[in-house]
């Protein structure tokens, strides 16, 4: 029989990093050990061409590392590694307990409700010609009511009593200098 190969390959490391940050400044450091991950991973899975850009680091372990800020990396991480086509992915080997908490908000916010609450379906009355007439009747004193309040605010509007000082201006005053007195 012939043996099927699997597309997957999954590994785990213990990557130190502080050989690596050492030989940068200590503002560097974190950036510096974000790079030696990949390119770790790029070593020991081989990926074509050691392409750092083919390896992908999880959103919430690259937090982790970034954590303590960027003077102060961990020391050595424990990861897995997992290879699809040319792709890698790396994330924790065992998730801390805040991380899963995370990644089930995330899930639980942004994927779709599956379910949809549908409203019990009520029965229309249909209403019958009397009753249709009054509505429309309404409908229209309603309006006529409206255009009649509109006519009195306008005229309200016409006989207010205008403020003669509220177009001119305000005269400007000199201010006196020492020459001047």
């Amino acid at each position: 029989m012939a043996e099927v190969k699997t597309d997957k390959l999954e590994r785990e490391y213990t990557i130190p990093l502080r050989k690596e940050w050492t030989k940068v400044p200590s503002y560097k450091r974190t950036a510096k050990s974000v790079k030696a991950i990949k390119e770790f991973i790029a070593k020991h899975m081989k990926v074509p061409n050691r392409d750092l850009n083919l390896v992908k680091i999880d959103s919430y372990f690259n937090n982790e590392v970034w954590y303590r800020g960027s003077a102060t990396p961990p020391a050595r991480v424990t990861v897995k590694a997992i290879k699809t086509g040319d792709e890698v992915k790396v994330t924790f080997v065992n998730d801390p307990d805040h991380v899963k908490f995370a990644r089930e908000r995330h899930t639980r916010r942004n994927v779709k409700t599956q379910k949809t609450v549908t409203a019990p379906e009520v029965k229309k009355e249909e209403k019958t010609e009397e009753q249709k007439k009054e509505e429309s009747e309404k409908e229209q004193s309603a309006a006529i009511a409206n255009e009649k309040l509109a006519e009195v605010k306008a005229k309200e509007q016409k006989h207010v009593a205008k403020d003669n000082m509220a177009n001119k201006k305000a005269p400007i005053q000199r201010r006196r200098t020492i020459a001047s007195n």
